[in-house]
């Protein structure tokens, strides 16, 4: 009887894939130990990883490196740990597990639930990251468009940052945390379109990101509240320090425009906040 990874290679049974070529796969573990746990996997079924040939099992592990900094690349973590079982699932597989800690390896760790989203989520994130590509085919429509956009996590200081505040304008709206797969070179107007989902003929106008906050970081500003003025400014400091060419950018014409506070992180993903606002 087939393992259930060969049904998944066979497409017998759905999975959250990352990465593929002809001998290997890897997809996320439904049942993981942390978020990004992920499962590599030759594609010939063999129980026991070390009943592979050596060439077979030195690609299997060359596949997975690539996996691995894909991993690493899309989901925070100080390393990407590494582990063969062998007693789950007949079928041979390697572990990457993202780590915080020492402890994030334990398999004696109950297993965590991860809404179906995330999942899609998490896999569009690092299939995104894999050098030279993916391999799988590109979806269709909104998927494809979750690809792109979903290419890392936002670094864990700036979502924490980011996290309860609006920006007021002729209303109030939220900043919401994002990050964007980047463009290689600069970015331009269009590749920033292209990057953020917005319409290719889109109006973009540039702003400095003290200007653009401004009103939101001054003790006596618009919010009327020191200490969420200074929530303002370890946001403005962050990613003014923490990251690099960072700036705004107005997108599209009123009564409501889009606003990116975009620079790049240390791994040159474009990540920062967008929100939304009202100019009648």
């Amino acid at each position: 009887m087939a393992s259930i990874f060969s049904r998944i290679v066979s497409g017998e049974l759905p999975a959250y894939k990352v990465a593929e070529d002809g001998k290997h796969l890897a997809f996320l573990d439904i049942t993981p130990l942390v978020e990004g746990h992920t499962l590599v996997i030759p594609k010939k079924e063999v129980d026991y990883i070390f009943d592979l040939p050596d060439n077979e099992l030195a690609a299997l592990h060359v596949f997975a490196q690539r996996v691995a900094k894909a991993v690493k690349a899309a989901v925070p973590s100080k390393r990407v740990g590494v582990a063969v079982i062998g007693l789950e699932v007949p079928h041979a597989h390697i572990h990457l597990i993202p780590m915080q800690k020492v402890a994030d390896m334990n398999f004696a760790n109950p297993k965590i639930k991860v809404p179906e989203a995330r999942m899609q989520e998490l896999a569009a994130a690092i299939a995104a990251k894999v050098e030279g590509g993916s391999g799988l085919p590109e979806p269709a429509g909104d998927q494809a468009s979750a690809r792109r956009t979903a290419g890392a996590a936002v670094p864990a200081p700036l979502a924490d940052a980011i996290k309860g505040l609006h920006f007021m304008s002729e209303s109030d709206a939220p900043l919401e945390a994002v990050a964007y797969a980047a463009p290689g070179g600069e970015l331009t107007n269009k590749a920033l379109l292209e990057s953020v989902g917005e319409p290719a003929d889109a109006k973009v106008e540039k702003m400095e990101l003290t200007q653009f906050l401004r009103n939101h970081t001054a003790d006596d500003g618009v919010l009327g509240d020191v200490s969420l003025s200074n929530r303002y400014k370890a946001l403005q400091m962050f990613m003014k320090q923490e990251m690099d060419n960072t700036q705004v950018y107005r997108v599209g014409t009123g009564p409501e425009v889009h606003a990116y506070a975009l620079g790049r992180t240390t791994d040159g993903t474009l990540a920062g906040f967008k929100t939304v606002l009202t100019e009648t």
